[in-house]
């Protein structure tokens, strides 16, 4: 008894596909494992840190305001004339209608 060369076995590609498959799982696991679990520590990094830094964000805004306002407040103008305690100048003399000596 022999086997007709035409037909060929299911479970040599099943097989072949199911040692790759090990393979790809055995190369890439490591990989896999270490990203996700960069991810979930940026995650619990975020969950402490997020409130923190919109604490702090806050502040900061408030911080701007005030000194915004003290800003203008200085700079506020009297309105009206100033006096700045410079001498006034005399009256001009009109020429023509001085008298020449």
């Amino acid at each position: 008894m022999t086997s007709s060369p035409s037909r060929s076995r299911p479970w040599s590609t099943i097989g072949a596909g199911a040692a790759a498959l090990a393979a790809c799982a055995v190369c890439c696991a490591g990989p896999l494992l270490a990203v996700l679990g960069a991810v979930g520590a940026a995650a619990t990094v975020a969950a402490v840190w997020v409130p923190a830094l919109a604490v702090l964000a806050v502040a900061a805004l408030v911080g701007a305001v005030v000194v915004r306002r003290r800003q203008r407040a200085a700079c506020r103008t009297v309105p009206g004339p100033i006096d700045l305690g410079l001498p006034t100048p005399h009256a001009r003399r009109d020429s023509a209608t001085t008298t020449s000596r």
